[in-house]
């Protein structure tokens, strides 16, 4: 059959009509389509900029001899509509690492680089990657902003979210280990990360790895100290290790204790978090500390949910009742997916930061941010 000349015409010629016709594409696709000829290709660009609320991959329960995570990745990304310039990614420890009995025994053992490594092979080579293990993960359904958020604090679980280039917002991973030459943290690193003589830094995402470890309190104090600030959102908590980050192989690191992160910078982000301590034990008192967070009125476009637990509540703290925080959650905010993992110590408090407003008078006295049974969670809108 002959092509139809007109229909060829259209599609080689008429701006409006290919990028119509393109923005039904899923962004793999389309790149794929700005192959084709210079139109298509001014034409895909100018999709992609448009495209500027985040994406998520959530897994749970797999199966074989990849993380579930691994999995779901490799399938979503062919339906994404975001082109990922940062991502941030959490699975559970034990099915990560290989460290449970799998139901075969002929089944290999997984190697948590190597998972690490499968993930990374998966996303643009330009993006930016942090990926964590933490004993437990909550996860939001692929795709669903008003799905039920899931409390798995055993099991096969992990998530994946995908930050776009958002026009006004700046996203920076950092990476500080305490080293033994070094007492002192040295200032030029914090500004490289975004996090000193910055008046735009709105949010910090903190995750502290081999806390256990000699020195690791006081060196965590050291960092957070620096960021307790009532204009900075401080949110996060103590993870049992780090397996990915842009450009970070060093395994002097990885061997000490220290902190990595996500510096979210930009005049338009707002940002709440609240911490519900150990005197919240039942849904009436979770729903009631819901209610502050809803009270900061984030905007739910474009806005993501953090939950930061300890391994210390969930289903034994509230009495065998499952999800009951992550349901509070989702009583108050239907629209805004949420994510995050239980983990051995929290960061965080109250604080809200919207603009010009903020939610007490700064003075001399500092919150104390590092906590323990306790949960922190956060709002951050990304405009």
């Amino acid at each position: 059959m002959e092509p139809d000349p007109k229909a060829f015409y259209v599609l080689s010629n008429l701006a409006e009509v290919v990028e119509r016709v393109l923005a039904f594409l899923p962004t793999k696709a389309l790149l794929r389509a700005a192959c084709v000829c210079r139109l298509w290709r001014e034409c895909s660009r100018r999709l992609l900029r448009t495209r500027q609320n985040f994406a998520w991959v959530s897994a749970v329960e797999g199966g074989t001899s990849n993380h579930a995570l691994v999995q779901e990745l490799e399938e979503e990304l062919e339906k994404v509509q975001v082109l990922p310039q940062t991502v941030f990614y959490i699975a559970d420890t034990e099915t990560f690492s290989g460290q449970e009995e799998h139901r075969q025994k002929k089944a290999r053992r997984r190697n948590s680089k190597e998972t690490a490594l499968a993930l990374e092979r998966l996303l643009p080579k330009r993006c930016q990657v942090l990926g964590l293990v933490t004993p437990g993960v909550v996860v939001n359904p692929t795709g669903s902003r008003s799905g039920r958020p899931l409390e798995i604090e055993d099991g096969e679980a992990g998530f994946a979210l995908l930050f776009p280039k958002i026009d006004g917002v700046k996203i920076q991973t950092f990476h500080f280990f305490k080293d033994a030459k070094s007492k002192v943290i040295d200032e030029n690193q914090f500004a490289e990360a975004g996090l000193k003589n910055n008046p735009d830094l709105r949010v910090v995402l903190l995750f502290g790895y081999n806390t256990w470890k000699s020195g690791a309190t006081r060196f965590l104090h050291q960092i957070v100290n620096r960021l307790n600030e009532k204009s900075i959102v401080l949110a996060g908590g103590h993870v049992d290790s780090f397996t990915s980050l842009t450009s970070e192989s060093n395994s002097q690191a990885a061997d000490s204790c220290g902190v990595v992160g996500l510096a979210f910078s930009g005049p338009q982000i707002q940002s709440a978090a609240i911490l519900l301590d150990q005197d919240v034990v039942d849904e009436r008192t979770a729903e009631a500390a819901m209610q502050r967070l809803k009270a900061a009125s984030i905007p739910e476009h474009n806005t993501v949910g953090f939950m930061f637990a300890c391994v210390g509540r969930g289903y034994q703290h509230y009495k065998t009742k499952q999800n009951l925080e992550a349901d509070a959650f989702r009583k108050f905010f239907p629209r805004i997916p949420l994510f995050g993992f239980f983990g051995h110590g929290e960061i965080g408090c109250d604080r809200i930061v919207t603009g010009s407003f903020i939610l007490r008078e700064c003075n001399n006295v500092k919150d104390d941010l590092l906590h323990g049974y306790t949960t922190v969670m956060t709002l951050i809108h990304l405009g």
